[in-house]
């Protein structure tokens, strides 16, 4: 059996990583999603494996201690962080690994494995990001000037990446998603030991 890859998506709040991951699993039937460890405690209907691994700030620590992430950070006062272990085990069964991560956590994971395969997620203008965010409904002017302001501090990241797909059309961009991923598993190392 072919041993899955790990693939680090990343782009700014409103791009739409979310639909075009959704589209993309609808397509690849063996990827697994990484579900990331927090030490918040679960909201309402969330599922402990499923959303997040839910565990306490003591048990989180020691995982760090041990050197069982991939990638980790605290947010107001919470620790989320990457198991290696659910994304090793998911590549030894076959999967392709999607971690769906910020730019500082995509450096740390590539620090650990550079051999993961990053993909930036752009969209085809500020503008269009700007009408994307405004269009949920969801935020207020200050907090969506907010996320444009990084969203332009990491547009200039995404030249370190190996790929970048740019969302201008959602069904084009999951089709590039996709060829991409094809083609890592066409790489000459991996299929010359085949022989």
């Amino acid at each position: 059996m072919e041993r899955g890859k790990t693939f680090i998506i990343s782009g700014p709040s409103g791009v739409g990583k979310s639909t075009i991951l959704h589209k993309l699993f609808e397509r690849r039937p063996n990827l697994y999603f990484s579900v990331s460890a927090t030490t918040r405690g679960p909201r309402e209907g969330e599922v402990d494996g499923k959303h997040y691994h839910f565990t306490s700030a003591e048990d989180f620590k020691r995982m760090i201690g041990e050197d069982a992430f991939l990638e980790h950070a605290e947010f107001v006062g919470n620790y989320y962080g990457t198991p290696k272990r659910y994304v090793y085990e998911a590549m030894e069964r076959g999967e392709d690994v999607i971690l769906d991560i910020e730019l500082q956590g995509a450096i740390q994971v590539h620090e650990k494995m550079p051999e993961a395969i990053r993909v930036f997620i752009l969209p085809p203008s500020l503008e269009e990001l700007e009408r994307r965010l405004v269009s949920r409904g969801t935020e207020t002017a200050e907090k969506i000037q907010g996320r444009l302001t990084r969203a332009k501090v990491e547009f200039e990241s995404a030249h370190t990446y190996d790929y970048i797909v740019i969302n201008d059309d959602v069904e084009h961009a999951v089709s590039e998603l996709d060829a991409i991923m094809t083609a890592e598993h066409c790489r000459a190392a991996d299929r010359a030991v085949k022989f």
